[in-house]
């Protein structure tokens, strides 16, 4: 029996009420979202926060607002049932159509129900939630690898035929007049005719027969000049084209406008023509990165598929495709930096948009792209009707028979976004600095230090490095010591610092690349009149992730540069510390150990 409910204001606070605090907890264990019971599957906070820039104290909860209120309500809700009858709707409609076995039918139906009043009953559960446990259930007991796997081979299939034939291809190329109206320089007619060219695209995802059943409606060239006359409507159509370079107004277009996109597909056929309107960008010489489902999920496309249905491999032709579900900020940018400009992954969830349940590759690839194209409204659900705001940039096409919509939600005002190219610029500063100095006959030194190694002891970490490079710079004549703390700023994490100083690392300029060593602790806390910390006790650079990885590039340069000292502890200590969790200043492991003295 469920808790007499305490009013929920419709905003959730920790802190405010135990009661509420409780029910929250609640929701997530019982949705299978909470990191610290589910740590493989679900997503670490900093992770999260990669996604979703988050004030003090809030909660993510990856669902809309309507629904999150309904739940957080915790009274009978009309809403919620409906939702919940449409998942199993959904459910039971596919075994009538799957399974013909009348025994075999009768159980699978019963033991949905069963499930699905058990699921059901506190009112607890997120809809899609329900739904995805109902699927996985039908999967585990019938062993049907995907139900949907010949509808989606079949919609792709006429969708890749339709745009292949003569019809689509002679009337898409024909042009009136018209249509080139704001354009009076040849750059203004080339785009303005990108322009018309993205927007009958677009259009095309307004007509479901071109991936369906196809119907007379498609199968005559009055048709389609029809359908490609439509109106793009919303508030960021205009903006979402001149993001791309190519404004209706047909005004000149320039280098500024390369763009980097994440886009994220989804249903089967209509992705056919998502892979069309991309193909187009690229061709502009934009970046995109399309996002697939991690598998079968209904008729949305996934991953699979573009491996195994030949429409999507020859639409993929050329395509560089990201298998890595944990790359590092380094091995993203390497990426990036590859010729093709489309790119392929996966975003880890066999979930229509869950941000608690992406891979690291996703979310890092969130932050680092110049926006987010949210396909349909299931996606537009997730991302716009919620409170929360984003790292990222985001703009919504919603189709249907009526038009496109485009719709625009900016990234939170506060969300901080170093970009490659930012970091790059940051560390050829630093080198102009060292170049400068050794120039004027100066010695350089790089100082490797523990910085976020100790968890919630950044603060005294920089305070520590400070101190005792103004101690040995008192010491030194005409040595430029380089205090990597003094280059930290809020919103870098432990791969924005690693990629900025591992180009200042490898530039040739350091003569003497010093580690910290227990001793300069020691001398430290003397110099500044206090004892040594408990926590500080025995600590050395060999307790850093950071310095570890530091250590085996300052071998690497010095087998470049023999005249390079390297002074500190051993070398050999450097392998406790190997691997960052996404977001965190200090070792995956020591993250683990963590968890697990919390739980």
């Amino acid at each position: 029996m469920r808790p007499a409910p305490t009013p929920f204001s419709g905003r959730y606070t920790p802190g405010d009420d135990p009661d509420t605090d409780a029910w929250f907890t609640t929701f997530v264990l019982e949705n299978h979202l909470d990191h610290f019971a589910y740590p493989r599957e679900v997503a670490t906070p900093e992770q999260v926060e990669f996604l979703v820039f988050l004030n003090d104290k809030e909660r993510y909860f990856p669902c809309s607002e309507a629904t999150f209120r309904e739940i957080m309500s915790r009274a009978p809700s009309p809403y919620l049932s409906a939702r919940y009858q449409q998942a199993l709707d959904h459910i039971l409609a596919l075994i009538d159509t799957t399974i013909e076995e009348p025994n075999e039918k009768a159980y699978l139906t019963t033991l949905i129900k069963t499930k699905y009043a058990h699921e059901t009953r506190d009112e607890i559960m997120i809809p899609s939630r329900v739904e995805k446990r109902l699927l996985r259930i039908f999967l585990n007991r019938t062993h049907i690898a995907d139900p949907f796997q010949e509808t989606k081979l079949r919609r792709n299939r006429t969708a890749a035929a339709f745009l292949d034939s003569c019809l689509f291809k002679q009337t898409f190329q024909r042009l009136e007049e018209a249509e080139l109206a704001p354009a009076r320089a040849m750059n203004q007619v080339r785009t303005r005719l990108d322009h018309v060219a993205v927007k009958r695209l677009l259009n095309m995802l307004t007509a479901p027969t071109i991936w369906a059943e196809k119907g007379p409606s498609m199968e005559s060239e009055e048709a389609l000049q029809a359908l490609f006359h439509k109106t793009v409507t919303g508030d960021a159509a205009e903006a979402f084209f001149s993001f791309l370079g190519i404004p209706g107004s047909g005004e000149n277009t320039s280098e500024t406008h390369r763009r980097t996109l994440l886009w994220l597909a989804n249903e089967s056929g209509e992705v056919m023509i998502d892979l069309a309107i991309i193909r187009y960008l690229v061709s502009l010489g934009h970046k995109v990165i399309v996002s697939f489902k991690a598998g079968p999920l209904f008729s949305k496309a996934e991953i699979i598929g573009t491996q195994e249905d030949p429409a999507l491999i020859q639409a993929l032709e050329g395509s560089f495709f990201i298998r890595n579900d944990t790359l590092t900020k380094n091995q993203l940018v390497e990426i990036l930096r590859q010729e093709s400009n489309l790119l392929i992954l996966s975003d880890g969830t066999h979930e229509k948009l869950n941000l608690l349940l992406t891979s690291t590759t996703f979310a890092r690839l969130f932050k680092e792209v110049d926006c987010v194209v949210a396909r349909g409204a299931e996606q537009k659900n997730r991302l716009f009707d919620t409170p929360f705001h984003f790292t990222q940039d985001i703009f919504s096409l919603c189709a249907d028979e009526a038009g496109v919509t485009i719709d625009f939600k900016p990234k939170s005002s506060k969300a901080i976004k170093f970009s490659h190219k930012d970091l790059e610029r940051k560390a050829q500063t630093i080198i102009s600095e060292m170049r400068d100095a050794k120039n004027n006959g100066m010695a350089v030194s790089f100082y490797s230090g523990i910085i976020g190694s100790i968890p919630g002891k950044i603060d005294i970490a920089k305070k520590l490095m400070t101190v005792f490079i103004a101690h040995l710079e008192e010491q030194f004549s005409q040595t430029h010591i380089i205090n990597p703390s003094l280059y930290y700023e809020p919103g870098m994490d432990a791969d924005d610092l690693m990629f900025m100083w591992e180009i200042v690392q490898r530039s040739g300029y350091i003569d003497i690349w010093r580690f910290q060593t227990y001793q300069d602790i020691v001398t430290t806390f003397q110099l500044m009149g206090e004892k040594v910390p408990p926590e500080w006790v025995g600590k050395d650079a060999t307790y850093s992730t950071g310095c570890t990885k530091e250590m085996k590039i300052a071998m690497e340069v010095q087998q470049r540069h023999p005249e390079m000292q390297i002074i500190g502890p051993a070398t050999e200590k450097f392998m406790r510390r190997r691997d960052y969790g996404i977001g965190k200043m200090y070792d995956q492991r020591l993250g683990n150990d963590l968890h697990t003295a919390h739980d």
